[in-house]
């Protein structure tokens, strides 16, 4: 993707350390005006010590934090006009849902006028109307959610910033959410910065998503990108489900790299690579098809191998077949009618097209 023009949150180069230890290391990133933008990641990765460096609850050892083009690095988190929602909503208990939402602007001397209709436009936004009088005890998981979005958004924030926000929330609700969330978003067309370690969340709501491990941004790109062409073997397998295969090049077929290291195993990429170099591959379980022992129809990839366990997912059943040489490779199947009764012990063939096999590169970061 394009570098964006003139981003309106910039991090140039920022790193953080904690005694020794970076907990994030040489990061730079653009993020539009009204974009839905995310940083994911394991738990310790440096996406939430990120985010606090951008709403100004942490100073940066090293580097440069711009808001609409202003270097903010030094300044109080209170004069960024930047507002944060937590997983802990914090709502106040002795507050109506109003009071709750207006609070801000009742710290700001807004006019009670237009405070009162600030309120309102807001509470319709988040589909809380009527609801103005209730306190938080009397409100739904989902709810309280909305009313910590509503006061975040009340004063009209440059961009929000949410930290796991639905992280206490059960997963029908949470999924319910997230559509919820995006829709806001829109609506308000407010720059969204949001923290998830949920690979779902991130690629259910987000424009563009920075994967972060260890510190580094290991790959930043639009969900589609991420998961079809991931960069790293560490964002393969984050995002989503993915096969790996370290496999040595044999020899060329044209634009294609084959990899035959035993019988009953042929597998192709679309890669310049030379004849004796080893290649990660990655492979998506539902790009691959699966079929009895010696039934296949051929194609780019090609192996034979032995169904060890079947599991049922729900939408989809995993099959795992081991390889001949030990390497273990997951199918998905969606289950309608036309599912496989591949059983464990059966004899089976795998196949994909050459497009599905993707070469990854280690971790690495920037």
């Amino acid at each position: 993707m394009a570098a964006i023009a003139e981003p309106m949150i910039r991090l140039e180069r920022i790193s953080k350390r904690f005694g020794e230890a970076p907990a994030v290391d040489d990061v730079s990133i653009g993020i539009a005006r009204g974009e839905f933008f995310s940083m994911l990641g394991p738990s310790g990765c440096g996406k939430t010590t990120t985010l606090r460096m951008i709403a100004g609850f942490e100073e940066p050892t090293t580097g440069r934090v711009l808001l609409d083009g202003e270097d903010v690095t030094l300044v109080s988190a209170r004069h960024r006009n930047v507002n944060m929602v937590f997983q802990d909503y914090a709502l106040f208990p002795h507050m109506s849902v109003a009071e709750n939402v207006g609070f801000g602007l009742k710290l700001k001397r807004v006019p009670r006028n237009e405070a009162r209709s600030r309120i309102e436009e807001m509470l319709a936004v988040v589909r809380l109307e009527g609801l103005g009088e209730r306190r938080p005890a009397e409100l739904s998981g989902g709810q309280r959610q909305r009313v910590a979005l509503a006061r975040a958004l009340v004063n009209r924030p440059a961009a929000l910033l949410l930290d796991e926000p639905l992280g206490a929330l059960d997963l029908k609700l949470r999924r319910e959410m997230q559509l919820e969330l995006k829709r806001i978003q829109k609506t308000t067309e407010t720059t969204f910065v949001y923290v998830t370690h949920d690979q779902e969340e991130a690629l259910t709501m987000s424009d563009r998503i920075a994967v972060m491990d260890g510190g580094r941004v290991q790959q930043l790109a639009d969900p589609k990108t991420l998961y079809e062409r991931p960069d790293t073997s560490f964002v393969a397998d984050f995002i989503g489900t993915s096969n790996a295969l370290a496999l040595s090049v044999d020899r060329r077929e044209g634009e294609l790299a084959i990899m035959e290291p035993g019988p009953g195993v042929r597998v192709a990429v679309a890669a310049p690579a030379a004849v004796g170099e080893t290649l990660q591959i990655s492979i998506r379980p539902e790009k691959i098809s699966i079929v009895a022992g010696g039934d296949g129809d051929g194609g780019d990839c090609r192996v034979d191998g032995v169904a060890v366990e079947r599991v049922y997912l729900g939408s989809v059943s995993q099959t795992v077949v081991e390889l001949p040489g030990g390497e273990r490779l997951a199918v998905h199947e969606l289950n309608d009618d036309d599912v496989s009764s591949i059983e464990p012990g059966d004899a089976v063939t795998l196949s994909w097209p050459a497009r599905h096999s993707l070469v990854v590169g280690e971790e690495g970061g920037r």
